[in-house]
């Protein structure tokens, strides 16, 4: 549904591949959450990066089938002009500060007659957990203002306790808006038994067809996603990053994320028992000159023989290199060279 909107929207009519609900193809891949694979025309990867770049992307195309002569510009693809959708305001509700070290929490979504227009975040980070409701903007609705706000009620397992149990948005003062609902609450206790989140709201169509109330159900267990990805960045805090002052603090964590890289084998953004036990291994894996001593130039990655980029490199995982198929080393551009 979403791959056809995508078209639709996209006016492409390139093919696509859709992961399905289990992630099997992000898994199968070295699941990395921004990972790049070039195919050629008999179906074997020739190129594998793990953080895509379009720049080295170009770079890459260009090794493989040759310099382009004439490149694409936008009007060559005579995609058709749409008008905006109209759609409720954005930037109305100030958004909640939280803690940058949280993780995905697992969510499943029990079965209802009606689409979820909001869907459910929840992320944990010590005693705290975030709930966020979003609505999904494939269904085109926005919240009526005018209509009960937003309220949900958490029921815990045994020996588990949350503080608030239940909540409501604030009041908006426009007629309607996009923003997500968001909250957060204090937890107690641990279980290995989910909580369940009831959410009741309106839900109102951009077209202004229906506004129905809505009420649904989300089961919230205290165990990481691995799928859940990061949450987003402020508008203000992608700014900070962009100027000198962030590219100062980048280059600040870049270590520090090499070597959480390096010791989390798994990949689930944690450092478990077995993973600190061999600790030393995966430390060594980074000491490229075998000195028996980590320089800033290793641990970045720029030592002799290492790899480019340590933020998106584990060493010991699956192989992920630029151009490291024997296949491809060995072909002539001609071979892959796009036919008319």
């Amino acid at each position: 549904m979403h791959v056809d909107e995508a078209k639709r929207t996209l006016g492409s009519r390139i093919p696509w591949i859709c992961d399905n609900m289990n992630n099997d193809l992000k898994h199968a891949l070295g699941n990395r959450p921004n990972s790049e694979f070039i195919i050629d025309p008999d179906g074997k990867i020739v190129v594998s990066i793990e953080w895509s770049q379009p720049e080295e992307l170009r770079s890459d195309l260009k090794q493989l089938v040759g310099p382009v002569t004439k490149p694409t510009t936008l009007d060559d693809l005579q995609m058709p002009s749409r008008k905006p959708p109209q759609k409720a305001a954005t930037g109305i509700v100030k958004r909640i500060a939280v803690p940058d070290n949280m993780s995905p929490l697992k969510i499943t979504a029990r079965k209802s007659e009606i689409p979820h227009y909001a869907k459910l975040r929840a992320e944990m980070s010590g005693n705290q957990i975030y709930l966020g409701f979003f609505l999904d903007p494939l269904y085109k609705v926005h919240w009526n203002n005018k209509a009960p706000t937003l309220t949900f009620d958490i029921k815990t397992p045994s020996g588990v306790t949350v503080t608030p149990s239940t909540g409501t948005a604030e009041k908006v003062a426009v007629d309607a808006d996009a923003d997500p609902r968001e909250f957060l609450i204090n937890l107690d206790g641990r279980s290995s038994e989910p909580m369940l989140v009831t959410v009741k709201y309106f839900a109102c169509d951009d077209a202004e067809t229906f506004c129905i109330p809505v009420e649904q159900q989300y089961e919230v267990s205290l165990e990481r996603d691995r799928d859940g990805g990061s949450r987003r960045q402020s508008a203000d805090r992608m700014a900070q990053n962009r100027g000198s002052s962030g590219r100062a603090r980048m280059s600040e964590m870049m270590p520090r994320m090499a070597i959480m890289r390096a010791l989390d084998i798994n990949g689930d953004g944690e450092i478990a028992a077995e993973e600190i036990k061999a600790a030393p291994k995966s430390l060594r894996q980074l000491d490229k000159d075998s000195n028996e001593r980590l320089s800033t130039d290793e641990i970045r990655g720029h030592g002799a023989g290492g790899f480019r980029d340590p933020r998106f490199r584990r060493p010991g995982g699956p192989p992920m290199r630029r151009f490291g198929d024997p296949r491809f080393q060995n072909s002539s551009p001609k071979k892959y060279a796009p036919t008319k």
